[in-house]
């Protein structure tokens, strides 16, 4: 659902950095890298010591290089394999640290339910990773799998704005609340990505074979007994 405003952040917002960049020098590549250490240090220095507020800030401050560094990419007219890889790659680290952090957050808190939260949160962690992996595996093999409800800029948008604003307001409950959502969301996101390749990859395999016994079958295949 985010992903339709990407135009307008890049293109508007974040245009003034982008030809900044550019104008000093610095790659898209060199930019990704920058954001995701950023943001895995704050994921992992200030979550798991209960600073939810200054982390998700400092978080803020790298998150939009994500959007940054394409940006940049198009305006040099880089096509890139390497850099592709590259951001993939990284985007797994940064997310990786952000619900990471909040695991090792609720490891250290003493709230009756911590241990509940944590697991969840690990839970969100991993099925977030499957949905990735289920994407890019199907797009290896010449299928399609996007669509759902938790693309990745959902998932990092709803987590950072509400773990935010509940700790500003001092309302853990809504941090708590876009976890459980964002549980369902992923569950439902790689059901629907695995039975939409699924789907393709009968069709595909059906129609492999009918152009096989076609071609057995056709003038110049050999007499069967």
């Amino acid at each position: 659902m985010l992903d339709r405003f990407k135009g307008f952040w890049q293109g508007v917002v974040l245009m003034p950095f982008v030809k900044l960049f550019i104008k000093w020098g610095v790659s898209p590549d060199t930019v990704t890298f920058v954001g995701t250490v950023g943001v895995a240090a704050g994921a992992l220095i200030f979550f798991p010591m209960g600073e939810l507020l200054i982390g998700v800030l400092f978080i803020t401050a790298f998150v939009f290089s994500d959007l940054i560094d394409g940006k940049m990419a198009r305006e040099l007219d880089r096509r890139s394999t390497f850099g592709s890889f590259w951001d993939s790659t990284l985007d797994r680290i940064g997310d990786g640290a952000i619900f990471g952090g909040l695991a090792l957050y609720f490891a250290n808190t003493n709230e009756g339910d911590s241990y509940l939260y944590l697991c969840l949160t690990f839970y969100c962690l991993v099925m977030g990773s499957v949905t990735s992996y289920a994407r890019a595996k199907a797009e290896s093999l010449g299928l399609d799998a996007r669509g759902g409800l938790a693309e990745r800029a959902d998932r990092l948008v709803s987590i950072l704005v509400m773990t935010g604003l509940g700790a500003l307001f001092d309302l853990p409950i809504l941090m708590y609340l876009t976890l459980w959502v964002l549980a369902v969301a992923n569950t439902y996101t790689v059901i629907f990505r695995v039975d939409k390749v699924r789907r393709q990859a009968l069709a595909a395999d059906a129609e492999r074979d009918a152009a096989e016994a076609a071609g057995q079958g056709g003038p110049d295949a050999p007499p069967t007994a």
